[in-house]
């Protein structure tokens, strides 16, 4: 009995180091598909964590957790929206109040000032944050943080970009009041080491956009969210992301997503713990190619490489692993960035 209850206890305790954070777009039947959930969609992803023992957290709350070295509550899950489009105050917000969820706002100030067509005014983000939601920074203008001006260098870029972040900053001190928590959302989800590195100088937590889990070795200014829209709208793609756990990762090489040469790039990751992790499970979705399975160089350390280049854009590495012992899969992608041959950018679809 005893030793029945010791694997109990280990159990739970192992269930309790996941949390997940969901980023949504748009909450509409009107807007652009691939980054959206209908209503209806939405209304279920939501229902389904109130009945299935889910427990919907402040995204501060959550990262305060985690900074701490703290596990974060059982099945946790943070909601959070990128740009504020005026359809999440009419579609979104009112399900969330049906069911008491706490969530997110990351905004950029300049298309909201300038009056873009289906934003948030700043009189409806002071209202919601009024009623509780919390407001955190998506750049200035939701540009490209990464790439530099014509005849910038990197010390002139950098200090564009932190002044920009300070701006948005300062914007949202007016619209919700102080924070204990700075947070960064990067637009389109492009990082690179130099931006993390900013992130951190001014004290804040940052937001990717590859999928994962979020743990105890979860890096501060690179923190995994699940998108969720288009073709992952549907609340059946939306379940196995729900139970997934954090992959361990305590080093991977290379550790700067931006690609500026080798752009087939041989990931080396290093866990941190493998007790729990089903190595011989584990599989690697890259661009353009089946899934495959990495190569072992040790016991915790394991390689993964595309077979050919990278396109020009965004691309990932998503690797998962079945748990030995509960429901759900170590999750952990790689966000890469490259530029076009000539240095160039591609254009956004």
């Amino acid at each position: 009995m005893h030793k029945v209850l010791l694997f109990v206890c280990a159990w739970f305790s192992g269930l309790a180091q996941a949390a997940v954070v969901l980023q949504y777009h748009h909450v509409s039947e009107t807007s652009p598909r691939v980054t959206s959930v209908t209503p209806a969609e939405f209304r279920s992803h939501m229902d389904f964590l109130a009945k299935n023992g889910f427990k919907v957290v402040p995204l501060t709350d959550l990262v305060a957790q985690i900074k701490r070295g703290e596990k974060p509550p059982l099945r946790a899950v943070a909601i959070s929206f990128d740009d504020g489009y005026q359809n999440i105050a009419d579609n979104a917000v009112p399900i969330l109040k049906e069911y008491g969820f706490p969530y997110t706002l990351f905004v950029s100030i300049a298309p909201m000032v300038e009056g873009h067509k289906g934003m948030m005014s700043e009189a409806t983000l002071k209202q919601l944050a009024s009623e509780g939601a919390e407001i955190a920074n998506h750049s200035y203008d939701h540009g490209h943080l990464v790439r530099r001006l014509e005849g910038e260098d990197e010390s002139a870029w950098l200090l564009r970009i932190k002044t920009q972040l300070l701006q948005t900053e300062a914007a949202l001190i007016r619209i919700r009041g102080e924070t204990t928590q700075p947070m960064l959302a990067y637009p389109f989800g492009e990082y690179n080491a130099a931006l993390q590195s900013l992130a951190s100088e001014l004290g804040m937590v940052a937001f990717g956009q590859q999928s994962g889990a979020l743990g105890r070795y979860s890096a501060l200014t690179a923190l995994p969210r699940f998108p969720v829209g288009g073709r992952y709208a549907s609340l059946e793609t939306l379940k196995e992301k729900l139970y997934s756990l954090p992959m361990p990762v305590a080093t991977i090489s290379p550790a700067d997503p931006l690609l500026l040469q080798d752009w087939q790039p041989r990931m080396k990751v290093t866990l941190a713990e493998v007790a729990d992790i089903n190595k011989a499970g584990m599989r690697c979705f890259l661009p353009n190619q089946e899934a495959v399975s990495p190569r072992w160089l040790d016991d915790v350390s394991f390689e993964v490489q595309a077979d050919k280049p990278l396109p020009p854009g965004r691309s990932r590495y998503n690797c998962t692993a079945p748990s030995k012992t509960q429901k759900g899969f170590y999750w952990f992608s790689q966000a890469w960035l490259r530029p076009n041959k000539d240095g160039s950018w591609p254009k956004e679809p």
